[in-house]
């Protein structure tokens, strides 16, 4: 059914009118549509839409913790070892609570207007520039995502799962082995099925089990902590040999509290990559049971802080575990004939999976204000969109098999972006002066936080850059 214009240009959003096609409807809406006044014991509320969110809070926590997790959590004890512990906490505290300010910024400027969509609050700031560049940004960040989350069926799979099932096989050919036949049969039988879903909310079982696979994870990296002695660390190639890749004499076992090097300029790109779920938040959000600002930003609060609980007992196990040999990917360290930690990947391996379509929403949502803007909701171009997406996704994984180079170029880029410069801009542009005068203390600290994301953008950049130039590896680079 879709939304019908009365006489007088607007469309009739009467209860019997509500649209059947969700939040895919409202999003073709203009902007004065999403902006609506309802009377309730004498007095207008402000709603943003008639839709009528069914999703339950504990399904949203999962849905926006697993925007959240990604794969930043796989380097992150990569970023401890160059930056040191206190370091490492010190700036893991402030993304977690510039990340939780960002959501408060983006959800109370949504509030002001009655949109729930990132591109519609570039609209309204910009005008078309605006909805097109936040549009870009958003696709840019969540294809980068993408392709990291795919490319690690890549790294995992091939050699590491092959011992895991060979038991279970009577034969195995060399094509199942290949991990990009691999990425295109997961990308076909799992990942599309679940990126057609109409509305985000269906994903919030599939998202707890990846959580879950994640916590298994993370207790499987504790453990290894306690298992492994730092003299004799599991080689990881194939034959399985334990060796010393340690020199006692120095001080490599020795866990350092400040570090300073030239990776150094990778830390803060991927551990604000890995805080990254704005494109997530106000869909969410528009699918919320019972919705307020109080509701969701109670959702976000409580996903950033479980998080920021995962990330950081990785950081530290992971790390006290191997020290500066740490790889940019710490599965990589532990032996490919260990079981249990085969078992890990093969978690890891299903927790990014399910993390896709997940992420895959923001983004045809993005290609549909873009491309599609004026049009009502209609399967072929949902479907012709995500299969394109992934067509490209694994097109670029298999081409461009380094990830750590996405992981610092897309978190130096897009993520400061998302997080600190858009809903900052946004909340300037669009809580009117009237309510919030531009020297009020809110609009000065949006202020400053949009100045601080053009810094952070600028500085790491730039740092990348002169590595690159440099041509410097790390021990355990990609």
């Amino acid at each position: 059914m879709e939304l019908q214009k009365t006489s007088n240009g607007h469309h009739d959003l009467s209860p019997n009118r509500i649209p059947e096609n969700g939040f895919d409807a409202l999003e073709n809406m203009t902007e004065g549509d999403n902006f609506l006044p309802n009377k309730s014991n004498g007095k207008i509320e402000t709603q943003f839409t008639d839709f009528e969110g069914k999703t339950s809070f504990r399904m949203s926590i999962f849905n926006l913790s697993n925007a959240i997790m990604g794969s930043g959590i796989l380097g992150l004890a990569y970023a401890m070892a160059n930056t040191g512990i206190i370091l490492f906490v010190i700036l893991l505290i402030s993304i977690t609570v510039l990340s939780a300010y960002s959501i408060h910024l983006l959800l109370k400027t949504a509030g002001v207007v009655g949109i729930r969509a990132y591109e519609q609050l570039g609209y309204r700031a910009f005008g078309p520039p605006g909805k097109i560049l936040a549009a870009c940004i958003i696709t840019l960040h969540n294809i980068g995502e993408v392709s990291i989350l795919t490319a690690l069926h890549n790294h995992i799979t091939p050699s590491d799962m092959i011992c895991c099932v060979k038991h279970l096989l009577l034969f195995v050919s060399d094509w199942f082995v290949d991990g990009r036949c691999l990425i295109i049969i997961v990308s076909v039988t799992v990942i599309l099925p679940l990126a057609l879903m109409k509305r985000l909310g269906y994903l919030g079982y599939t998202s707890g089990f990846s959580l879950s696979c994640m916590v298994f994870f993370l207790i499987s990296v504790i453990y290894k902590k306690f298992v492994i002695e730092c003299s004799l660390e599991h080689s990881y190639n194939e034959t399985g040999v334990t060796e010393s890749i340690y020199n006692s004499t120095d001080d490599t076992c020795e866990a350092k509290f400040i570090t300073i090097n030239p990776q150094t300029a990778f830390t803060i790109p991927i551990m604000a990559f890995a805080f990254v779920c704005h494109p997530e938040v106000l869909p969410i959000y528009t699918e919320l049971k019972n919705p307020n600002k109080k509701r969701m930003q109670n959702v976000a609060n409580i996903s950033i802080l479980a998080m920021f609980v995962m990330y950081l007992l990785t950081a530290i196990f992971g790390y006290l575990t191997f020290y500066g040999k740490v790889d940019s990917e710490l599965l990589k360290m532990y032996s490919k004939k260990d079981t249990l930690m085969l078992c890990v990947r093969l978690a890891v391996l299903i927790a990014v999976t399910l993390t896709v379509p997940v992420v895959l929403f923001p983004i045809r949502r993005a290609v549909l204000q873009l491309l599609f803007p004026d049009k009502p909701f209609h399967w072929m171009r949902h479907i012709s969109i995500a299969v394109c997406v992934l067509f490209f996704v694994n097109l670029l994984v298999i081409f461009v098999p380094n990830i750590r180079d996405i992981f610092g170029f897309i978190g130096a880029t897009s993520a400061p972006s998302l997080i600190f410069i858009l809903p900052g801009i946004f909340y300037i542009c669009i809580v009117p002066e009237a309510q919030e005068p531009l020297k009020s203390r809110p609009k000065i600290q949006a202020i400053v936080f949009v100045t601080l994301g053009f810094i952070f953008m600028i500085m790491s950049i730039m740092f990348i850059i002169i590595e690159w130039v440099n041509g410097k590896k790390t021990s355990g680079g990609h």
